[in-house]
């Protein structure tokens, strides 16, 4: 099972520097792939900021997620709760891996949802993100 962080689920729904290499990776794999609520909710509100910064337009944004519900729908990702533990666990993994890998809150809960979950992987376009995740033992994607 991999977990897909919302860098990645962006990359595939709204074109982007890493658009090519996000639908690589999920065409090279028959494994699972994850997201939870907050992936969800953060991807809608990265559409919504490139609206906002003139990046794209609202159709597009609404076609970019018609593609992520699509895809939610037909079993391409599997949606699941963000795990209630995920918080308890994010802060113990906070005093342990963001002194040493500056890792953000928003990024370290999806690291800890990854481990919630149970999945082995975890596939993100964040780097200090993808050094917390190998710190903990989950298995990243490599970067072109």
């Amino acid at each position: 099972m991999i977990y897909l962080d919302s860098s990645l689920l962006f990359s595939v729904h709204s074109v982007d520097i890493n658009s090519r290499e996000a639908v690589r990776l999920l065409q090279a794999t028959d494994e699972t792939l994850v997201v939870t609520q907050l992936c969800e909710v953060e991807v809608v509100n990265a559409l919504g900021l490139r609206i906002f910064r003139g990046e794209i337009t609202v159709k597009q944004a609404h076609d970019s997620m018609g593609d992520l519900e699509r895809n939610l729908r037909n079993g391409v990702f599997e949606l699941r709760p963000f795990p209630e533990n995920a918080f308890t666990r994010a802060r113990t993994l906070a005093q342990i891996l963001t002194p040493v890998t500056g890792v953000r809150s928003a990024d370290l809960l999806h690291v800890a949802a990854a481990l919630e979950l149970g999945t082995n992987s975890l596939y993100s376009f964040d780097r200090k993100q993808r050094v917390a995740a190998q710190h903990i033992g989950l298995i990243i994607n490599p970067l072109p």
